[in-house]
């Protein structure tokens, strides 16, 4: 993973899945009848709450990038930081985690071809005392998220210094296997017995762990270093006989091992995910009339990685190009590789999801357009134009959790506001209906229980108590409140009457019909709904009132323009008693409102803000988050005009919930 290289001058998932977007949202063909499967197609959806889209971060292991935080740690302590990671992907609605298992020819798991890595315990070959990838695994879908498990195949070391291997290791036992570039050690791709044990040391791992994903890097051939040359002209004198040249030769190297991999996989467990993240660039079109309207570093000549002809040939489940530079990047403009590898991957099966660049955003250096809190939260709106883009996975976890200038909180507030499913990988038939067994009244909510042969469950939840279930409640994930592996969960966010349904998933996410709708009243006893047009909001004149938009709440909806100045309009409400309160805004979305409206919420330790991407997901409640409330009667929540961006903020209408 190239976290620190720009790479425009400077280096910087098979077969089986041949489900294209299309099948995705077909898959709720098996929710309904015919007749409502027609109803379904043309449910309105809301973009900011799309039913499938994978969302993952990248956990490094080497260097100590993210996990472990260092050498040497004790086994509790490693797994304690892990399980760390594992609640953040949670607490931002994450899916999935790709963490790196084999970062040099080395094992986090007890392999029989490679020795313990050096980042667990500062010694290669030192035993940690516990298994972590089997700790991993559990610990992922306990919180019910995929484990991708993400190998770097030909790299051996940092450096080039084969008696600093420790003695067992097979590149030190095979000094033929091996060879130094650029101050590093690299297994030498055009040696089939090379190829074979890479392959041979990552199906270890896939045949005795319960991982949904293998996962490879952008790192093939070395980058190039100035005025090096990869000593590999013996190889190629030995094994590139059919080939007039040493790069179509190097390319077909790692064809062959991205082919055969694919192949050992899917063989091995069909439900496992095969997936490569390559550099952002396969070709510029100047050098080839089918590459990308860029100009910087191709991965096709650089370093022999032939990334379109794994999509085309379908060797892939799915392919996350690191798309790692900002929208308008002359060089490489964000928007142009989306449309370009969107292009690619069409009519192919094979999902195409955005490796974005979290530890650019607000990072030292870097360019102007990644100071800015809106730019990654951009991107996932271009996203939106191309429906073969499935999700995104950040680099990496620690560049999550920094969230620097506020922008991953930007992006969750405006994309992930509700969980996901999965995006559905080949064509299993999808399980039986679950069943609701209870839906209870308990302190602080409805505890629900079922029973079901799923692999995971979707929890939905509508307001009031339908006669039947309409399928465009099923149709994005406005309703969908949880995914979980267990078979009960409590709602703590229950209010009024409420109709539960649960559908299960297979492992590989195709969904079942809906269970029968289960009624449950109470929860919660507090919730109120102020509304602008209401005795308790207050704004000064310099905040207009419009119609204009249909998706307003109530009679009308007020807007102001944005100023160096906070001239909040507030929603009033009477807090019962001191405690925790779920806060909902609602407003009109329109493309020339402003993306980053700021809500103050008036907590009991001091006010919060929090930014809303108003050019979208409106007409709907949207949750901004849990609060700490005083009780009384006070102004409780305030829109503020306070703002760099521009675009009218709105101030519609609140809900607050006690929880």
């Amino acid at each position: 993973m190239r976290f620190s290289l720009i790479a425009l001058k400077i280096p910087f998932v098979t077969a089986l899945l041949r489900t294209v977007l299309a099948a995705l949202t077909a898959a709720f063909v098996s929710i309904v009848t015919p007749t409502a499967s027609a109803a379904a197609a043309a449910c309105a959806t809301d973009p900011a709450t799309p039913k499938r889209q994978l969302r993952a971060m990248w956990i490094s292991s080497v260097a100590n990038i993210d996990w472990p935080s260092r050498t040497g740690l004790s086994a509790s302590a490693q797994q304690a930081e892990f399980r760390a990671w594992l609640d953040l992907a949670v607490a931002k609605r994450m899916n999935a985690v790709v963490v790196q298992v084999r970062p040099t020819a080395d094992a986090f798991w007890p392999s029989p071809y490679e020795p313990w890595s050096q980042w667990l315990t500062g010694t290669q070959g030192g035993n940690p005392g516990y298994d972590p990838l089997a700790f991993m695994v559990t610990e992922a879908h306990a919180r019910n998220l995929e484990l991708h498990a993400w190998f770097n195949p030909y790299r051996i070391a940092n450096h080039d210094d084969p008696t600093r291997l420790v003695s067992t290791h097979p590149a030190r036992q095979n000094p033929s296997w091996r060879f130094a570039y650029g101050g590093k050690l690299y297994y030498n791709p055009g040696i089939p017995t090379v190829r074979d044990f890479i392959q041979d040391a990552i199906m270890d791992a896939v045949s005795r762990y319960d991982i949904d994903g293998v996962h490879l890097d952008d790192y093939f051939y070395p980058y190039p270093v100035s005025g090096e040359s990869i000593p590999d002209a013996a190889t190629y004198q030995q094994y590139g006989g059919s080939f007039s040249n040493i790069g179509d030769w190097r390319r077909n190297n790692v064809n062959l091992l991205v082919r055969e991999l694919d192949q050992r996989i899917h063989a091995a467990k069909p439900h496992v995910s095969f997936g490569i993240s390559p550099f952002g660039i396969w070709r510029n079109s100047g050098t080839d009339p089918l590459g990308s309207r860029t100009s910087g570093l191709q991965s096709y000549d650089a370093i022999y990685a032939d990334s379109r002809q794994w999509v085309k040939q379908g060797w892939v489940d799915y392919i996350a190009p690191q798309i790692y530079w900002h929208i308008g990047f002359s060089t490489a403009a964000y928007e142009v590789l989306t449309a370009w590898w969107s292009d690619v991957v069409r009519d192919t099966g094979v999902q195409l999801v955005v490796g974005q660049a979290a530890y650019r955003a607000g990072a030292s250096g870097q360019d102007a357009a990644w100071q800015d809190p809106a730019e990654l939260s951009d991107h996932l709106t271009d996203n939106r134009k191309h429906p073969e883009i499935v999700g995104d996975v950040y680099f990496s976890a620690k560049d999550v959790k920094a969230d620097r200038i506020g922008a991953i909180t930007r992006l969750v507030n405006s994309h992930y506001t509700k969980p996901a499913l999965l995006p559905a990988r080949g064509s299993a038939a999808a399980p039986a209906a679950p069943a609701i067994t209870s839906a209870t009244q308990v302190t602080g909510g409805v505890q629900l229980a079922w029973t079901g042969s799923g692999t995971s469950y979707a929890v939905y939840r509508v307001a009031g108590s339908p006669s039947a279930a309409d399928p465009c409640f099923f149709a994005d994930a406005r309703n969908l409140i949880t995914t979980t592996r267990k078979t009960s969960f409590t709602d703590t966010t229950a209010s009024g009457t409420q109709t539960y349904y649960v559908t299960a998933l297979n492992r590989t996410h195709q969904e079942s019909a809906p269970s029968a709708g289960r009624v449950a009243s109470g929860g919660s006893a507090f919730s109120v709904v102020v509304d602008n047009a209401g005795s308790g909001f207050t704004a000064s004149a310099n905040w207009g009132t419009s119609t204009y938009s249909a998706q307003l709440h109530g009679t009308d909806y007020r807007f102001a323009d944005p100023v160096a100045a906070s001239d909040p309009a507030w929603f009033q409400a009477a807090i019962p008693s001191a405690g925790s309160y779920r806060v909902e805004v609602w407003y009109p979305a329109n493309s020339g409102y402003n993306s980053a409206t700021p809500y103050i919420v008036a907590a009991s330790g001091g006010n919060q803000t929090v930014t809303v991407d108003q050019r979208s997901g409106g007409g709907a409640w949207r949750g901004i988050g849990t609060f700490s409330l005083n009780a009384g009667t006070y102004n409780v929540v305030g829109v503020s005009r306070w703002t760099s961006t521009t675009g009218y903020v709105i101030a519609d209408a609140v809900r607050i919930t006690k929880v």
